[in-house]
């Protein structure tokens, strides 16, 4: 309970453009630990190629994981008809199907990223016209309330940069792991497309 005090005194003289930089954080973390958890749920327990051929064939019938490829080999025994250049098709119709499931999100946590620091660029502005303010009013006597106006920028600007920087890094992340995620399944369609 100590921790939530002391980060509410920290933010506190960041002023109100703490809270949307606050917001778009839990926002974007909230995002990235679905993405997570959605990337380890499609490589957890999946199958390998050479069983996906094999569930194909008819010769493997038990598989229990929600893996990307047991998803893809699903849905292609469900919907294929029997007749090799339909069923090419629907190979090709049931990797478009996986696909935007793939990178969903991925835009929305770059774009929140990338808005995080600009609204710290905005508290570091209101935060100099508050301290400008006071050095018309008081001068530059008053260093207690010029304080408050420096301290507003500065810890705004920070924290929209604290924001940022991990939340890039994670949507890079999450594009690489989704592009192998991708290349996986373009390899399996290739290959069913084989056998079929």
């Amino acid at each position: 309970m100590d921790v939530i005090f002391k980060t509410y005194d920290y933010l506190l003289p960041g002023g109100i453009i703490m809270i949307p930089i606050v917001l778009i954080s839990l926002w974007m973390w909230a995002l990235i630990i679905e993405r997570l958890f959605y990337i380890r749920r499609m490589r957890r327990g999946d199958i390998n190629i050479k069983e996906a051929v094999e569930v194909v064939r008819g010769r493997h019938l038990s598989f229990l994981s929600d893996g990307l490829r047991t998803r893809f080999v699903s849905r292609f025994i469900k919907d294929r008809v029997g007749q090799r250049d339909l069923d090419r098709n629907i190979i090709n119709q049931c990797a478009m199907k996986e696909r935007p499931f793939l990178r969903r999100y991925l835009a929305v946590i770059t774009v929140l990223a990338a808005v995080a620091p600009l609204l710290g660029l905005l508290g570091t502005v209101t935060g100099m016209i508050t301290t400008f303010n006071v050095i018309s009013v008081f001068g530059t006597g008053n260093a207690k309330a010029m304080a408050g106006g420096i301290s507003e920028a500065l810890i705004t600007t920070q924290s929209g940069l604290l924001v940022a920087i991990p939340g890039l890094f994670m949507s890079n992340f999450l594009a690489r792991r989704f592009a192998w995620l991708e290349n996986s399944l373009d390899e399996l369609a290739m290959t069913l497309r084989r056998y079929v």
